[in-house]
């Protein structure tokens, strides 16, 4: 995870290099336009070779090209009488046709410049001459694909077809069933998918087809992730997490392409567990208003159902996806084959958030009278996040008046700031604000 964080730094540091890069760029090329000498036609040409001081003279006949520099600007003669005279500097080149160029010699050669040097390019050869035709442009070519690798992450489409998927390959994830308090049934229901993963062989000697999806649904907060991070590691097994709406592009196609790389990273480390949270984002039901039946959406949430198809017995993969809304997944998803297995994760009852409360409660000092069968009491409805955060804002509160240990003056405003927000001291009603 270190040198993932550390990756993204370098190519963020790269994205901000190329910001006054380019501006850069763009004003060298201008700069470079500005200084290039100012082109008169052919006749012009010879005319300024016979009458103007000449320093110095290049001829350049694989181009066709005279660049002349002279002692004294050049005064453009207009042909209208109503034309204003322009210098065109002492900077000046014109081009000539290939008839001309024995023509132009000689001009060149009467010229006599006073001081300096004269300068004959003959024509160069096909190969020289595509050389620096196509050179400029692979140059500019190379210094935007090294930029845009940079920023984009190495290749130029790579990184939107590749799935973004966090793996635990090395560090697998160390929650266990142990970790999650108050659900006991989605627990037992995911037994059995840490028994295949750690002994699939077990199931096949029977002729048993473990479920190949598990969906686990209910309210936010409830610990879905929790449950998919245990199964893996209770099983030791890879641990592949993603969010549906990662999946999905500007581009169409690109959901499709990484959901044919995730499903092929995860083969390669099986067995392995694929968990994509809030799967809603993509597997909603076709044809519901969402761009027809063509869009990225839908093309995404067919290439996962035909992976989910392409599962053999012995790939041992396991798909499990999380949702707060079952009701609006594609009836194709929820299959037998597919996401056979559904497991409801509800808020927990008494007996449930009295066990979290414990599993939060480690490592915070409590005052002898605080009793966690009593806040189970008071916070019905509550889901395991709810009570997690119950306790740390009791412990913010205990931190912010400088005491050591958290009473239940401190639990009873933290389950007042869950419920209803923090205390609005400055809107205290007056008794007169009381009785209207």
């Amino acid at each position: 995870m270190a040198n993932n964080t550390q990756s993204k730094k370098k190519k963020n540091a790269w994205g901000l290099a190329a910001i006054p890069v380019l501006p850069l760029i763009i004003a060298l090329f201008f700069l470079w336009t500005w200084f290039q000498p100012q082109s008169v036609d052919t006749s012009e040409g010879l005319q300024i070779l016979k009458e103007a001081q000449i320093e110095r003279v290049s001829v350049n006949d694989g181009t066709q090209q005279v660049n002349l520099m002279l002692k004294d600007p050049w005064t453009h003669k207009a042909a209208g009488a109503n034309d204003r005279e322009r210098s065109l500097g002492r900077s000046i080149s014109f081009t000539y046709a290939r008839t001309q160029s024995q023509a132009i010699v000689d001009a060149v050669e009467k010229a006599s410049p006073t001081t300096g040097w004269n300068a004959y390019y003959p024509q160069s050869s096909l190969l020289g001459s595509t050389l620096v035709m196509v050179l400029p442009l692979l140059i500019v070519m190379g210094l935007f694909w090294f930029f845009m690798g940079r920023i984009g992450g190495g290749r130029m489409m790579g990184p939107f077809s590749q799935s973004r998927t966090k793996e635990f390959n090395q560090e697998r994830p160390n929650v266990t069933f142990a970790d999650v308090a108050g659900e006991d049934e989605a627990v037992e229901e995911l037994e059995e998918v840490r028994e295949f993963l750690i002994a699939p062989e077990k199931f096949h000697k029977v002729g048993a087809r473990i479920p190949r999806g598990v969906l686990l649904y209910g309210p936010p907060g409830t610990g879905k992730t929790l449950l998919a991070k245990a199964v893996a590691g209770e099983a030791d097994a890879p641990f592949f997490s993603i969010a549906g709406s990662e999946f999905l592009e500007m581009y169409v196609g690109v959901g499709a392409s990484r959901v044919r790389d995730l499903v092929a990273r995860a083969k390669k480390v099986a067995p392995a567990i694929i968990f994509v949270d809030e799967i809603d984002s993509i597997g909603r039901h076709r044809g519901s208003g969402y761009g027809g039946g063509s869009d990225e959406r839908d093309q995404t949430l067919n290439q996962l159902l035909v992976e989910m198809d392409g599962f053999d017995d012995s790939s041992n993969l396991i798909f499990i996806a999380a949702t707060n809304r079952p009701d609006i997944l594609d009836p194709a998803l929820l299959r037998p084959g597919r996401f056979d297995r559904q497991i409801a994760v509800e808020a927990p009852d008494l007996k449930g958030r009295e066990a979290i409360l414990r599993v939060h409660a480690e490592g915070k000092p409590l005052t002898d009278d605080v009793n966690l069968h009593t806040i189970a009491k008071r916070t019905p409805g509550f889901t395991g996040a709810d009570l997690a955060n119950v306790l740390n804002e009791a412990a913010l509160l205990t931190a912010r008046s400088n005491a050591d240990l958290i009473d239940n003056r401190a639990i009873d405003e933290a389950i007042d700031r869950v419920i209803a927000g923090p205390q609005k001291r400055t809107r205290v009603m007056n008794d007169h604000d009381k009785l209207v």
